[in-house]
């Protein structure tokens, strides 16, 4: 639906941000070729890491990212993408993700369909006595939702092993038609986040706002928050945040 003239739900703020569809303007990076490119948070924004989308839908798109800079999470939400870690190459079909190691090099390139693919990067942090984590693939529909906090409506998939070698998360949240988080949350770890399916309201602070699949939210440190899914299909989020290392590091 085309948005009403001069409209958007688009709204940034210090702390948090709601960016829609409807605004998004293409980026260009060097080692990306033949892609719609769209950073959708970045440390401009006071963020301490970076999530981008890309759609590849010609032959011979291609991204390329050195190794040596950042980890990365890369999430296939639609279609399919060949996926290089180092010298490891899997296709990942929408579902499909990867975890990559700071010191690996990651080249995603088109498969011959249109594909949608979220990426998050940050600078890996090491933890003291624990030896920093390899690179894999993964596939989300193998890793079983287990209920938040005993809520069988709300349920969580963790897609990165849950140990202190990790910096990061990268998990999916489902929640049933009616369920909640069980109260408004806040805590020194930040988000970035994309609704993946259905809709709903997400209070960030003081305010609400109604979201849906392709909306992409940015919550800072200690930004208050919470969500209830509404309308007839559950609504289903991806998410990042920090965790596992010392607020002094």
């Amino acid at each position: 639906m085309t948005p009403l003239f001069g409209h958007t739900r688009t709204c940034i703020k210090a702390r948090h941000a709601l960016i829609t569809p409807d605004g998004h303007v293409p980026s260009a990076l060097a080692g990306v070729e033949k892609v719609r490119l769209t950073t959708h948070i970045t440390p401009a924004m006071g963020a301490g890491f970076a999530q981008l989308g890309l759609i590849f839908e010609e032959v011979g798109g291609m991204a390329r990212f050195s190794a040596g800079l950042n980890e990365a999470v890369i999430f296939v939400t639609a279609g399919a993408v060949w996926c290089q870690i180092g010298s490891a190459t899997e296709q990942l079909k929408a579902g499909g993700f990867a975890y990559v190691a700071q010191e690996d090099a990651l080249e995603v390139t088109y498969a011959g369909v249109t594909a949608q693919v979220i990426i998050f990067q940050k600078k890996h942090v090491p933890a003291p006595g624990f030896k920093s984590p390899a690179s894999f693939f993964g596939v989300s529909g193998k890793i079983q939702g287990q209920p938040f906090l005993g809520n069988p409506k709300a349920l969580l998939q963790v897609l990165l092993p849950d140990n202190p070698s990790f910096d990061l998360a990268v998990n999916i949240f489902t929640y049933q038609p009616g369920a909640t988080l069980p109260f408004v949350e806040t805590h020194v770890m930040e988000h970035g986040l994309l609704m993946l399916s259905g809709q709903g309201i997400y209070r960030l602070e003081n305010d609400w706002y109604p979201v849906t699949a392709g909306d992409v939210i940015w919550m800072a440190p200690y930004c208050p928050q919470w969500f209830v899914a509404m309308g007839d299909e559950p609504a289903s989020y991806l998410y990042y945040k920090d965790v596992n290392r010392t607020p002094l590091s």
